[in-house]
């Protein structure tokens, strides 16, 4: 059982479904011996159903569209998915003694009551306030200095993917290890491989620490100075300092899920949090421009996560670390918890509207995991 929770009765996600007890109401609810029972104020706001869009619900309401009523108060929680899919933290920028670009963040672990779905809360554990984290961004062999500090109630590192030291690796018993309320520590190592990678509290339960949301985009850009011929143009479009890289439309995209009575079963998926987001507000991307897509899993208690995009392909770089795919023209990617990778594709020569991509899962896109592309010129 976590720290701090209580038990509380077992209710499956597809129990919650059955229910329908938020589209009723009962928020504040759990079904017990075949009765509704009432639960502490403390204990409420984990309900979620999706509820169908039709333009008629009174003629087979149960067969209607996607989506929940109403919308979340993105600035109530202090951060909006769509901003998300593009405002990379580049961090504060100097040159070292000896040449090398010096990038600097602070990051400070926070408890933070986010909303998942309209009027459902969650009690979340942050990076600055949100979930997921920053998404930082640096280029190959640059050097990383990150300053965290712990404002929760709880002990959490950060633990990066990437190359490093084993005391940078925060982890119990390697370097500073665990970070205790109300201390900091400090990670510093040089960004290597080039890629998409994530970051994430490493702290026990690591399945808790996870799950509450301590978890983030980490993208290292590839140097051109280090590569040549063809993938020296890749890693050009690829580096966000050149100026290939701005004809592309690049996104970050974090899979993840909630279990919002805490029995080990997600009742929310998403990606970058909010469930339905993107059906609420689809994306909007031209048709003549690349889409370069950096795609994270970090979704607990379930083995793998998947992405499709409807009526098109792309190519998959697995982990990002190449300058060529490692799939090409695919419309489905599996991945399992922290594996990642970038995504390429484009709409030129298709009709406008709206395309819908979702994970191809079934249940996961009817539980939130789904958006539209809103392709546009």
């Amino acid at each position: 059982m976590a720290e701090g929770e209580q038990s509380r009765p077992r209710l499956s996600r597809r129990g919650f479904i059955k229910t329908g007890l938020l589209a009723g109401g009962l928020a504040g609810a759990v079904l017990e011996s075949g009765r509704i029972v009432p639960r502490p104020v403390e204990e409420t706001q984990t309900l979620f159903c999706p509820v169908p869009q039709v333009d008629n619900p009174g003629d087979h309401a149960e067969h209607g569209g996607f989506g929940v009523v109403g919308e979340v108060d993105h600035v109530r929680n202090g951060f909006n998915p769509t901003d998300m899919l593009t405002d990379f933290d580049y961090g504060t920028v100097s040159v070292m003694p000896n040449g090398q670009t010096l990038r600097e963040y602070n990051i400070v672990a926070l408890d933070k009551e986010i909303e998942i779905a309209p009027g459902v809360m969650f009690p979340a554990w942050t990076y600055n306030g949100r979930v997921p984290g920053p998404s930082l961004r640096c280029v190959e062999g640059d050097h990383i200095r990150i300053t965290f500090s712990n404002g929760s109630s709880h002990p959490h590192t950060m633990h990066f993917h990437g190359i490093h030291a084993a005391s940078m690796d925060g982890v119990p018993g390697a370097g500073a290890g665990m970070v205790q309320p109300g201390d900091r520590t400090v990670y510093e190592f040089d960004a290597y491989p080039f890629g998409c990678h994530l970051y994430h509290c490493h702290s026990v339960p690591l399945k808790r620490h996870i799950h509450k949301g301590l978890y983030g985009a980490f993208v290292i850009d590839p140097d051109p100075e280090k590569h040549a011929g063809g993938d020296r143009l890749a890693a050009m479009s690829r580096n966000h300092n050149y100026e290939e890289n701005s004809a592309v439309h690049e996104m970050v995209m974090v899979m993840n899920a909630f279990d919002t009575n805490f029995d080990d079963e997600n009742e929310v998926y998403a990606v970058n949090t909010v469930a339905f987001a993107f059906m609420h507000n689809p994306i909007e991307i031209r048709r003549d421009q690349l889409q370069r897509l950096y795609l994270i899993n970090i979704t607990e208690f379930d083995p793998l996560n998947s992405i499709h995009i409807h009526a098109n392909f792309f190519d998959y770089y697995d982990h990002g670390t190449t300058l060529q795919p490692t799939l090409r023209t695919v419309d489905t990617v599996m991945q399992c918890q922290a594996q990642r990778g970038i995504l390429e594709f484009s709409f030129a020569g298709f009709e406008p509207g709206n395309y819908m991509f979702h994970a191809h899962q079934s249940e996961f896109a009817e539980l939130g995991w789904m958006g539209f592309f809103q392709v546009t010129g």
